[in-house]
């Protein structure tokens, strides 16, 4: 499959690194084409990437997955283009973080979140909120967290949810049965909020590695 990754920071380096190991074409996108991080990734990588910009990147994938820096999601996916991404399932993996400040606080919360808004915006988009609650390197191995742990997904389009759990559980290794859907896109606004409080979690713990189960009767 030809999947693009929007973003080149550490998380769109993890995803788009497993991506191409388990055998799909990936371009990476960034504000310009000869992104400094997206070329060290793409030594890296190897076979089978591509960078480009946004714009290029959404128009090669088949899949898009917005990594990019929460706080300015919005302003990269226009980039991107609206026609580019019309149709197209979107993974949004980004969380609205005001990295300026310590810790960092949420630019949207409460009564909106950055799902919704792109969803708003792109409105022929399938917007899917997906792996935004766990860190990077767990997304891709969930081993690392030991035992079962859940995984949260949103969306408005069920046919869009149903195929991205297959493809989380499919290329990251999470159980299907452990990938928990939350309803439609407004429940990105709790899946964001838990942001703060796994921020002061992974202090407590002192790792990075870590989830949360939902257990119940």
């Amino acid at each position: 499959m030809k999947i693009a990754v929007l973003g080149s920071g550490m998380v769109g380096n993890a995803l788009a690194t497993k991506l191409v190991n388990v055998g799909h074409q990936v371009m990476m996108g960034s504000r310009t084409s000869d992104s400094k991080p997206a070329q060290k990734w793409q030594t890296a990588a190897g076979k089978g990437t591509q960078i480009g910009t946004f714009a290029e990147a959404a128009a090669f994938g088949e899949l898009v997955l917005n990594c990019t820096n929460g706080a300015n999601s919005i302003v990269a996916l226009r980039q991107a283009g609206e026609a580019k991404l019309c149709g197209k399932i979107l993974i949004d993996v980004a969380n609205p973080l005001d990295m300026s400040q310590k810790p960092p606080t949420l630019t949207i919360c409460n009564t909106d979140s950055l799902g919704e808004q792109i969803q708003r915006e792109f409105l022929e988009t399938k917007v899917v909120k997906a792996l935004n609650t766990v860190n990077c390197e767990v997304m891709v191995n969930p081993e690392l967290a030991p035992g079962d742990h859940n995984l949260f997904i949103c969306g408005n389009d069920t046919a869009a949810k149903a195929k991205v759990s297959e493809f989380i559980a499919r290329n990251f290794g999470w159980k299907r049965d452990n990938i928990v859907d939350l309803g439609d896109i407004s429940a990105a606004r709790g899946t964001e909020m838990y942001l703060p409080l796994w921020l002061r979690l992974w202090g407590v713990v002192g790792s990075p590695h870590f989830n949360i189960r939902v257990i119940h009767e």
